[in-house]
Protein backbone atom coordinates (compact mmCIF):
# COMPACT_ATOMS: atom_id res chain seq x y z
CA UNK A 1 0.00 0.00 0.00
CA UNK A 2 1.52 3.30 -1.12
CA UNK A 3 0.47 5.45 1.84
CA UNK A 4 2.52 8.40 0.59
CA UNK A 5 0.39 8.58 -2.54
CA UNK A 6 -2.79 8.51 -0.43
CA UNK A 7 -1.50 11.36 1.75
CA UNK A 8 -0.41 13.40 -1.27
CA UNK A 9 -3.68 13.09 -3.21
CA UNK A 10 -5.80 13.74 -0.10
CA UNK A 11 -3.72 16.85 0.49
CA UNK A 12 -4.51 18.08 -3.00
CA UNK A 13 -8.18 17.28 -2.47
CA UNK A 14 -8.17 19.63 0.54
CA UNK A 15 -6.24 22.33 -1.33
CA UNK A 16 -8.64 22.25 -4.27
CA UNK A 17 -11.68 22.19 -2.01
CA UNK A 18 -10.29 25.18 -0.15
CA UNK A 19 -9.95 27.05 -3.43
CA UNK A 20 -13.48 26.12 -4.48
CA UNK A 21 -14.86 27.31 -1.14
CA UNK A 22 -13.69 30.80 -2.02
CA UNK A 23 -16.66 31.10 -4.42
CA UNK A 24 -19.39 30.80 -1.74
CA UNK A 25 -17.24 33.09 0.42
CA UNK A 26 -17.44 35.66 -2.39
CA UNK A 27 -21.21 35.12 -2.70
CA UNK A 28 -21.59 35.76 1.03
CA UNK A 29 -19.62 39.00 0.64
CA UNK A 30 -21.74 40.13 -2.32
CA UNK A 31 -24.99 39.54 -0.46
CA UNK A 32 -23.49 40.76 2.85
CA UNK A 33 -24.30 37.56 4.71
CA UNK A 34 -22.77 36.99 8.12
CA UNK A 35 -22.25 33.27 7.47
CA UNK A 36 -19.38 34.09 5.12
CA UNK A 37 -16.91 33.54 7.95
CA UNK A 38 -17.82 29.84 8.06
CA UNK A 39 -16.57 29.39 4.49
CA UNK A 40 -13.44 31.43 5.18
CA UNK A 41 -12.68 29.34 8.28
CA UNK A 42 -13.16 26.13 6.29
CA UNK A 43 -10.79 27.44 3.60
CA UNK A 44 -8.10 28.03 6.22
CA UNK A 45 -8.66 24.54 7.67
CA UNK A 46 -8.32 22.95 4.22
CA UNK A 47 -5.08 24.77 3.46
CA UNK A 48 -3.65 24.20 6.95
CA UNK A 49 -3.96 20.43 6.45
CA UNK A 50 -3.62 20.21 2.68
CA UNK A 51 -0.43 22.23 2.10
CA UNK A 52 1.75 20.19 4.54
CA UNK A 53 0.44 16.97 2.98
CA UNK A 54 1.54 18.05 -0.50
CA UNK A 55 4.77 19.73 0.54
CA UNK A 56 7.77 18.12 -1.13
CA UNK A 57 5.77 16.40 -3.87
CA UNK A 58 5.32 12.68 -4.40
CA UNK A 59 8.49 10.58 -4.38
CA UNK A 60 6.97 7.12 -4.80
CA UNK A 61 4.75 7.53 -7.84
CA UNK A 62 3.99 3.87 -8.47
CA UNK A 63 0.67 2.60 -7.24
CA UNK A 64 -1.85 0.14 -8.55
CA UNK A 65 -5.58 -0.50 -8.69
CA UNK A 66 -5.85 -1.10 -4.95
CA UNK A 67 -4.37 2.28 -4.07
CA UNK A 68 -6.46 3.95 -6.78
CA UNK A 69 -9.68 2.58 -5.32
CA UNK A 70 -8.72 3.51 -1.76
CA UNK A 71 -7.62 7.02 -2.76
CA UNK A 72 -10.91 7.65 -4.57
CA UNK A 73 -13.05 6.39 -1.66
CA UNK A 74 -11.13 8.36 0.97
CA UNK A 75 -11.03 11.47 -1.22
CA UNK A 76 -14.81 11.57 -1.52
CA UNK A 77 -15.21 10.93 2.20
CA UNK A 78 -12.79 13.73 3.15
CA UNK A 79 -14.35 16.03 0.56
CA UNK A 80 -17.81 15.45 2.05
CA UNK A 81 -16.81 15.79 5.71
CA UNK A 82 -15.02 19.09 5.10
CA UNK A 83 -17.80 20.30 2.80
CA UNK A 84 -20.32 19.79 5.60
CA UNK A 85 -18.51 22.12 8.01
CA UNK A 86 -20.05 25.39 6.71
CA UNK A 87 -23.55 23.92 7.08
CA UNK A 88 -22.90 23.10 10.73
CA UNK A 89 -21.03 26.28 11.68
CA UNK A 90 -23.60 28.56 10.01
CA UNK A 91 -26.48 26.81 11.76
CA UNK A 92 -28.18 26.08 8.44
CA UNK A 93 -27.97 22.35 9.26
CA UNK A 94 -26.79 22.15 12.88
CA UNK A 95 -26.83 18.34 13.25
CA UNK A 96 -23.54 16.85 11.93
CA UNK A 97 -25.20 13.72 10.48
CA UNK A 98 -27.81 15.79 8.67
CA UNK A 99 -25.09 18.10 7.35
CA UNK A 100 -23.05 15.12 6.17
CA UNK A 101 -26.12 13.59 4.51
CA UNK A 102 -26.82 16.85 2.66
CA UNK A 103 -23.21 17.30 1.60
CA UNK A 104 -22.73 13.72 0.42
CA UNK A 105 -26.02 14.07 -1.44
CA UNK A 106 -24.57 17.15 -3.12
CA UNK A 107 -21.15 15.80 -4.09
CA UNK A 108 -22.54 12.45 -5.24
CA UNK A 109 -25.14 14.39 -7.31
CA UNK A 110 -27.98 12.57 -5.56
CA UNK A 111 -30.14 15.53 -4.60
CA UNK A 112 -31.85 13.84 -1.64
CA UNK A 113 -32.40 16.41 1.09
CA UNK A 114 -33.28 16.63 4.76
CA UNK A 115 -34.25 20.32 4.43
CA UNK A 116 -37.90 21.34 4.64
CA UNK A 117 -37.52 24.99 3.63
CA UNK A 118 -34.58 25.73 1.34
CA UNK A 119 -35.83 29.23 0.51
CA UNK A 120 -35.06 30.37 4.07
CA UNK A 121 -31.34 29.59 3.70
CA UNK A 122 -28.69 32.27 2.99
CA UNK A 123 -27.68 32.67 -0.65
CA UNK A 124 -24.10 31.57 0.01
CA UNK A 125 -25.30 28.34 1.61
CA UNK A 126 -27.63 27.69 -1.35
CA UNK A 127 -24.77 28.40 -3.74
CA UNK A 128 -22.39 25.97 -2.00
CA UNK A 129 -25.14 23.35 -1.77
CA UNK A 130 -25.74 23.50 -5.54
CA UNK A 131 -22.06 23.96 -6.40
CA UNK A 132 -21.27 20.60 -4.78
CA UNK A 133 -23.30 19.03 -7.61
CA UNK A 134 -21.13 20.63 -10.25
CA UNK A 135 -17.93 19.62 -8.45
CA UNK A 136 -19.05 16.02 -8.02
CA UNK A 137 -20.62 15.66 -11.46
CA UNK A 138 -17.41 15.16 -13.41
CA UNK A 139 -15.43 14.05 -10.39
CA UNK A 140 -12.99 15.91 -8.18
CA UNK A 141 -10.10 13.60 -9.03
CA UNK A 142 -10.67 14.06 -12.76
CA UNK A 143 -10.29 17.79 -12.08
CA UNK A 144 -7.09 17.23 -10.09
CA UNK A 145 -5.66 15.01 -12.83
CA UNK A 146 -6.31 17.81 -15.32
CA UNK A 147 -4.29 20.40 -13.39
CA UNK A 148 -1.49 18.49 -11.65
CA UNK A 149 1.74 17.99 -13.61
CA UNK A 150 1.89 14.30 -12.75
CA UNK A 151 3.38 11.53 -14.86
CA UNK A 152 3.15 7.78 -14.96
CA UNK A 153 0.57 5.21 -15.99
CA UNK A 154 -0.94 4.98 -12.52
CA UNK A 155 -3.25 7.93 -13.27
CA UNK A 156 -5.63 5.62 -15.05
CA UNK A 157 -6.28 3.73 -11.80
CA UNK A 158 -7.73 6.95 -10.32
CA UNK A 159 -9.85 7.75 -13.36
CA UNK A 160 -11.18 4.19 -13.61
CA UNK A 161 -12.11 4.17 -9.93
CA UNK A 162 -13.98 7.47 -10.12
CA UNK A 163 -15.52 7.40 -13.61
CA UNK A 164 -18.85 5.59 -14.03
CA UNK A 165 -19.30 2.64 -16.36
CA UNK A 166 -17.97 -0.86 -17.03
CA UNK A 167 -15.03 0.46 -19.07
CA UNK A 168 -13.10 3.74 -19.05
CA UNK A 169 -11.10 4.68 -22.13
CA UNK A 170 -8.65 7.49 -22.73
CA UNK A 171 -9.72 10.14 -25.25
CA UNK A 172 -6.08 11.16 -25.67
CA UNK A 173 -2.72 9.36 -25.21
CA UNK A 174 -2.14 11.04 -21.84
CA UNK A 175 -4.57 10.77 -18.94
CA UNK A 176 -4.06 14.45 -18.10
CA UNK A 177 -5.11 15.40 -21.64
CA UNK A 178 -8.19 13.18 -21.34
CA UNK A 179 -9.15 14.88 -18.08
CA UNK A 180 -8.75 18.31 -19.69
CA UNK A 181 -10.94 17.30 -22.64
CA UNK A 182 -13.66 16.01 -20.32
CA UNK A 183 -13.66 19.17 -18.22
CA UNK A 184 -13.55 21.33 -21.33
CA UNK A 185 -16.74 19.70 -22.64
CA UNK A 186 -18.27 19.99 -19.17
CA UNK A 187 -17.49 23.71 -18.94
CA UNK A 188 -18.81 24.49 -22.42
CA UNK A 189 -22.12 22.70 -21.83
CA UNK A 190 -22.43 24.45 -18.45
CA UNK A 191 -21.81 27.88 -19.96
CA UNK A 192 -24.30 27.31 -22.80
CA UNK A 193 -27.05 26.31 -20.37
CA UNK A 194 -26.42 29.36 -18.18
CA UNK A 195 -26.74 31.63 -21.23
CA UNK A 196 -29.96 29.96 -22.41
CA UNK A 197 -31.50 30.24 -18.94
CA UNK A 198 -30.57 33.92 -18.78
CA UNK A 199 -32.29 34.40 -22.15
CA UNK A 200 -35.43 33.06 -20.46
CA UNK A 201 -35.29 35.95 -17.96
CA UNK A 202 -33.98 33.75 -15.17
CA UNK A 203 -31.96 35.68 -12.54
CA UNK A 204 -28.21 35.01 -12.69
CA UNK A 205 -28.09 33.38 -9.25
CA UNK A 206 -30.97 31.07 -10.18
CA UNK A 207 -29.40 30.29 -13.56
CA UNK A 208 -26.07 29.34 -11.99
CA UNK A 209 -27.49 27.15 -9.24
CA UNK A 210 -29.98 25.47 -11.61
CA UNK A 211 -27.20 24.78 -14.10
CA UNK A 212 -24.98 23.33 -11.38
CA UNK A 213 -27.78 20.88 -10.54
CA UNK A 214 -28.40 20.05 -14.20
CA UNK A 215 -24.75 19.66 -15.22
CA UNK A 216 -23.99 17.40 -12.27
CA UNK A 217 -27.37 15.67 -12.74
CA UNK A 218 -27.90 16.42 -9.05
CA UNK A 219 -31.22 18.14 -8.51
CA UNK A 220 -30.78 20.49 -5.56
CA UNK A 221 -33.12 23.41 -6.15
CA UNK A 222 -33.19 26.83 -4.53
CA UNK A 223 -36.98 26.86 -4.37
CA UNK A 224 -39.21 24.60 -2.31
CA UNK A 225 -41.13 23.54 -5.42
CA UNK A 226 -37.93 22.69 -7.35
CA UNK A 227 -38.47 23.86 -10.98
CA UNK A 228 -42.29 24.03 -10.90
CA UNK A 229 -42.61 27.82 -10.60
CA UNK A 230 -40.32 28.57 -13.54
CA UNK A 231 -41.60 29.19 -17.08
CA UNK A 232 -42.20 26.41 -19.63
CA UNK A 233 -39.22 27.72 -21.64
CA UNK A 234 -36.88 27.21 -18.68
CA UNK A 235 -38.35 23.78 -18.02
CA UNK A 236 -37.68 22.78 -21.64
CA UNK A 237 -34.09 24.07 -21.47
CA UNK A 238 -33.44 22.10 -18.28
CA UNK A 239 -35.04 19.00 -19.82
CA UNK A 240 -32.79 19.15 -22.87
CA UNK A 241 -29.62 19.68 -20.86
CA UNK A 242 -30.44 16.92 -18.38
CA UNK A 243 -30.59 14.57 -21.36
CA UNK A 244 -27.38 16.01 -22.83
CA UNK A 245 -25.45 15.58 -19.58
CA UNK A 246 -26.67 11.98 -19.42
CA UNK A 247 -24.96 11.17 -22.74
CA UNK A 248 -21.54 9.52 -22.76
CA UNK A 249 -19.03 12.37 -23.16
CA UNK A 250 -17.13 10.27 -25.71
CA UNK A 251 -19.94 11.15 -28.15
CA UNK A 252 -19.18 14.86 -27.78
CA UNK A 253 -15.48 14.16 -28.26
CA UNK A 254 -16.22 12.40 -31.57
CA UNK A 255 -18.23 15.41 -32.71
CA UNK A 256 -15.39 17.79 -31.76
CA UNK A 257 -12.89 15.67 -33.67
CA UNK A 258 -15.07 15.67 -36.80
CA UNK A 259 -15.85 11.97 -36.45
CA UNK A 260 -19.61 12.32 -35.97
CA UNK A 261 -20.23 9.49 -38.45
CA UNK A 262 -18.95 7.06 -35.83
CA UNK A 263 -21.95 7.91 -33.67
CA UNK A 264 -24.05 5.53 -35.75
CA UNK A 265 -22.27 2.73 -33.85
CA UNK A 266 -23.02 4.33 -30.46
CA UNK A 267 -25.48 1.66 -29.28
CA UNK A 268 -25.58 2.94 -25.74
CA UNK A 269 -26.47 6.50 -26.74
CA UNK A 270 -29.19 5.42 -29.18
CA UNK A 271 -30.62 2.95 -26.67
CA UNK A 272 -30.60 5.68 -24.00
CA UNK A 273 -32.45 8.09 -26.30
CA UNK A 274 -34.86 5.33 -27.36
CA UNK A 275 -35.72 4.53 -23.74
CA UNK A 276 -36.40 8.21 -23.10
CA UNK A 277 -38.63 8.56 -26.19
CA UNK A 278 -40.63 5.41 -25.40
CA UNK A 279 -41.04 6.36 -21.72
CA UNK A 280 -42.19 9.89 -22.56
CA UNK A 281 -44.74 8.56 -25.06
CA UNK A 282 -46.24 6.02 -22.65
CA UNK A 283 -46.33 8.40 -19.67
CA UNK A 284 -47.79 11.24 -21.74
CA UNK A 285 -50.57 8.92 -22.95
CA UNK A 286 -51.13 7.63 -19.41
CA UNK A 287 -51.33 11.11 -17.81
CA UNK A 288 -53.00 13.22 -20.51
CA UNK A 289 -56.22 13.55 -18.49
CA UNK A 290 -54.39 15.10 -15.54
CA UNK A 291 -53.20 18.23 -17.34
CA UNK A 292 -54.93 20.94 -19.32
CA UNK A 293 -53.53 20.30 -22.78
CA UNK A 294 -51.17 18.16 -24.86
CA UNK A 295 -48.22 20.55 -24.52
CA UNK A 296 -48.37 20.58 -20.72
CA UNK A 297 -48.72 16.81 -20.61
CA UNK A 298 -45.72 16.30 -22.89
CA UNK A 299 -43.62 18.86 -20.99
CA UNK A 300 -44.15 17.25 -17.60
CA UNK A 301 -43.69 13.73 -18.97
CA UNK A 302 -40.47 14.66 -20.79
CA UNK A 303 -39.09 16.58 -17.82
CA UNK A 304 -39.69 13.81 -15.29
CA UNK A 305 -38.40 11.06 -17.57
CA UNK A 306 -35.24 13.08 -18.26
CA UNK A 307 -34.88 13.93 -14.57
CA UNK A 308 -35.22 10.32 -13.38
CA UNK A 309 -33.22 8.43 -16.03
CA UNK A 310 -30.34 10.90 -15.74
CA UNK A 311 -30.72 10.69 -11.93
CA UNK A 312 -31.01 14.48 -11.67
CA UNK A 313 -34.05 14.64 -9.40
CA UNK A 314 -35.58 17.99 -10.39
CA UNK A 315 -39.37 18.07 -10.51
CA UNK A 316 -42.04 20.17 -12.23
CA UNK A 317 -44.98 18.25 -10.82
CA UNK A 318 -45.81 15.78 -8.06
CA UNK A 319 -45.31 12.58 -10.06
CA UNK A 320 -46.19 10.57 -6.95
CA UNK A 321 -49.81 11.39 -7.87
CA UNK A 322 -49.49 9.89 -11.36
CA UNK A 323 -51.18 6.58 -12.31
CA UNK A 324 -49.46 3.36 -11.30
CA UNK A 325 -48.13 2.64 -14.80
CA UNK A 326 -46.32 5.98 -14.99
CA UNK A 327 -44.92 5.65 -11.48
CA UNK A 328 -43.71 2.13 -12.23
CA UNK A 329 -41.93 3.33 -15.37
CA UNK A 330 -40.17 6.02 -13.34
CA UNK A 331 -39.03 3.45 -10.75
CA UNK A 332 -37.61 1.27 -13.54
CA UNK A 333 -35.81 4.29 -14.98
CA UNK A 334 -34.26 4.88 -11.55
CA UNK A 335 -32.38 1.60 -11.93
CA UNK A 336 -31.50 1.97 -15.61
CA UNK A 337 -29.76 5.31 -15.22
CA UNK A 338 -27.85 7.27 -17.84
CA UNK A 339 -24.92 6.40 -20.11
CA UNK A 340 -21.50 5.36 -18.87
CA UNK A 341 -19.03 8.23 -19.09
CA UNK A 342 -21.72 10.80 -18.24
CA UNK A 343 -22.50 12.66 -15.04
CA UNK A 344 -25.60 10.49 -14.46
CA UNK A 345 -25.97 7.62 -12.01
CA UNK A 346 -27.84 4.33 -11.98
CA UNK A 347 -26.71 0.93 -13.24
CA UNK A 348 -25.91 2.48 -16.68
CA UNK A 349 -27.36 1.63 -20.08
CA UNK A 350 -24.12 0.00 -21.27
CA UNK A 351 -24.18 -2.55 -18.44
CA UNK A 352 -27.78 -3.46 -19.22
CA UNK A 353 -26.91 -3.83 -22.92
CA UNK A 354 -24.07 -6.19 -22.03
CA UNK A 355 -26.38 -8.13 -19.71
CA UNK A 356 -29.13 -8.47 -22.35
CA UNK A 357 -26.61 -9.54 -25.00
CA UNK A 358 -25.09 -12.06 -22.58
CA UNK A 359 -28.51 -13.59 -21.93
CA UNK A 360 -29.22 -13.75 -25.66
CA UNK A 361 -25.85 -15.43 -26.21
CA UNK A 362 -26.64 -18.04 -23.55
CA UNK A 363 -29.91 -18.87 -25.32
CA UNK A 364 -27.97 -19.25 -28.55
CA UNK A 365 -25.53 -21.63 -26.87
CA UNK A 366 -28.43 -23.83 -25.80
CA UNK A 367 -29.41 -24.17 -29.45
CA UNK A 368 -25.88 -24.30 -30.88
CA UNK A 369 -23.53 -25.50 -28.10
CA UNK A 370 -20.50 -25.96 -30.39
CA UNK A 371 -20.63 -22.55 -32.02
CA UNK A 372 -18.17 -19.88 -30.88
CA UNK A 373 -19.62 -16.37 -30.71
CA UNK A 374 -18.25 -13.04 -29.53
CA UNK A 375 -20.29 -10.47 -27.63
CA UNK A 376 -19.95 -7.12 -29.35
CA UNK A 377 -20.96 -3.64 -28.23
CA UNK A 378 -20.75 -0.60 -30.46
CA UNK A 379 -18.79 -2.55 -33.07
CA UNK A 380 -16.13 -3.78 -30.63
CA UNK A 381 -15.66 -7.14 -28.95
CA UNK A 382 -16.40 -7.06 -25.23
CA UNK A 383 -13.70 -8.80 -23.22
CA UNK A 384 -14.51 -11.63 -20.84
CA UNK A 385 -13.10 -9.49 -18.00
CA UNK A 386 -15.65 -6.76 -18.75
CA UNK A 387 -18.51 -9.26 -18.87
CA UNK A 388 -17.34 -10.73 -15.57
CA UNK A 389 -17.07 -7.29 -13.96
CA UNK A 390 -20.61 -6.42 -15.10
CA UNK A 391 -21.98 -9.64 -13.61
CA UNK A 392 -20.10 -9.12 -10.33
CA UNK A 393 -21.25 -5.49 -10.19
CA UNK A 394 -24.91 -6.43 -10.63
CA UNK A 395 -24.72 -9.17 -7.98
CA UNK A 396 -22.98 -6.83 -5.53
CA UNK A 397 -25.47 -4.09 -6.36
CA UNK A 398 -28.42 -6.37 -5.52
CA UNK A 399 -26.80 -7.46 -2.25
CA UNK A 400 -26.15 -3.87 -1.14
CA UNK A 401 -29.67 -2.90 -2.15
CA UNK A 402 -31.29 -5.73 -0.19
CA UNK A 403 -29.18 -5.18 2.94
CA UNK A 404 -29.77 -1.42 2.86
CA UNK A 405 -33.52 -1.87 2.49
CA UNK A 406 -33.56 -4.24 5.46
CA UNK A 407 -31.57 -1.82 7.62
CA UNK A 408 -33.70 1.18 6.70
CA UNK A 409 -36.86 -0.82 7.41
CA UNK A 410 -35.94 -0.72 11.12
CA UNK A 411 -37.51 2.76 11.11
CA UNK A 412 -40.92 1.15 10.46
CA UNK A 413 -41.61 3.21 7.36
CA UNK A 414 -43.84 1.69 4.66
CA UNK A 415 -42.35 -0.59 2.02
CA UNK A 416 -42.66 1.88 -0.87
CA UNK A 417 -40.84 4.55 1.16
CA UNK A 418 -38.03 2.19 2.18
CA UNK A 419 -37.63 0.65 -1.27
CA UNK A 420 -37.59 3.91 -3.20
CA UNK A 421 -35.45 5.69 -0.57
CA UNK A 422 -32.70 3.12 -1.12
CA UNK A 423 -33.27 3.19 -4.89
CA UNK A 424 -33.09 6.98 -4.89
CA UNK A 425 -29.84 7.11 -2.90
CA UNK A 426 -28.01 4.08 -4.31
CA UNK A 427 -28.80 5.26 -7.85
CA UNK A 428 -28.04 8.91 -6.95
CA UNK A 429 -31.47 10.17 -7.98
CA UNK A 430 -32.89 12.13 -5.04
CA UNK A 431 -36.66 11.84 -4.79
CA UNK A 432 -38.47 8.54 -4.50
CA UNK A 433 -42.13 7.82 -3.84
CA UNK A 434 -44.48 8.02 -0.84
CA UNK A 435 -42.75 9.67 2.16
CA UNK A 436 -39.65 10.47 0.06
CA UNK A 437 -41.60 11.69 -2.98
CA UNK A 438 -40.89 14.89 -4.94
CA UNK A 439 -42.76 17.06 -2.41
CA UNK A 440 -41.26 15.28 0.63
CA UNK A 441 -37.74 14.86 2.08
CA UNK A 442 -35.54 12.50 4.09
CA UNK A 443 -35.65 14.37 7.41
CA UNK A 444 -37.97 11.84 9.07
CA UNK A 445 -35.44 8.99 8.94
CA UNK A 446 -33.44 8.09 12.03
CA UNK A 447 -29.75 8.94 12.37
CA UNK A 448 -28.87 5.29 11.70
CA UNK A 449 -30.95 5.18 8.50
CA UNK A 450 -29.45 8.47 7.32
CA UNK A 451 -25.97 6.97 7.75
CA UNK A 452 -27.03 3.89 5.78
CA UNK A 453 -28.44 6.07 3.00
CA UNK A 454 -25.31 8.26 3.09
CA UNK A 455 -23.23 5.13 2.55
CA UNK A 456 -25.52 4.17 -0.34
CA UNK A 457 -25.02 7.56 -1.99
CA UNK A 458 -21.23 7.23 -1.84
CA UNK A 459 -21.32 3.60 -2.94
CA UNK A 460 -23.65 4.42 -5.81
CA UNK A 461 -21.56 7.34 -7.07
CA UNK A 462 -18.31 5.36 -6.92
CA UNK A 463 -19.99 2.21 -8.23
CA UNK A 464 -19.67 0.14 -5.06
CA UNK A 465 -16.18 -1.34 -5.07
CA UNK A 466 -14.01 1.63 -3.98
CA UNK A 467 -16.23 2.18 -0.93
CA UNK A 468 -16.58 -1.52 -0.06
CA UNK A 469 -12.85 -2.13 -0.44
CA UNK A 470 -11.88 0.17 2.43
CA UNK A 471 -13.68 -2.20 4.85
CA UNK A 472 -11.42 -5.14 3.95
CA UNK A 473 -8.41 -5.42 6.32
CA UNK A 474 -6.28 -6.90 3.54
CA UNK A 475 -6.59 -3.63 1.62
CA UNK A 476 -4.43 -1.82 4.16
CA UNK A 477 -1.56 -4.31 4.29
CA UNK A 478 1.71 -3.17 2.81
CA UNK A 479 2.07 -6.39 0.88
CA UNK A 480 -0.71 -8.66 -0.34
Amino acid sequence: MNREAIRFILGWILNVEGALLLLPTLVAAIYRESCGWTFAATVLLCLAIGIPCTWGGLRQKVFHTREGLVIVALSWLVLSIVGAIPFVLSGAIPHPVDALFETVSGFTTTGASILTDVESLPRSILFWRSFTHWIGGMGILVFILSILPLSGGYHMHLMKAESPGPEVSKLAPRVQSTAKILYGIYLVLTAVEVVLLLLGNMPLFDALTTTFGTAGTGGFGIKNDSITSYSPYIQYVVTIFMILFGVNFNAYFLILMGRAKQLRYAEEVWTYLGIIAASVAVIAFNTYRIYQNVEETFRHAAFQVASIITTTGFATTDFDQWPQLSRTILVILMFIGACAGSTGGGIKVSRLLILVKSIRMEFHYFLHPREVRCLRLEGHAVSSDTIRSVNVFLITYMMVFVVSTLLVSLDNQDLVTNFTAVAATLNNIGPGLAAVGPTQNFSHFSVFSKLVLTFDMLAGRLELFPVLLIFFPRTWKRFS
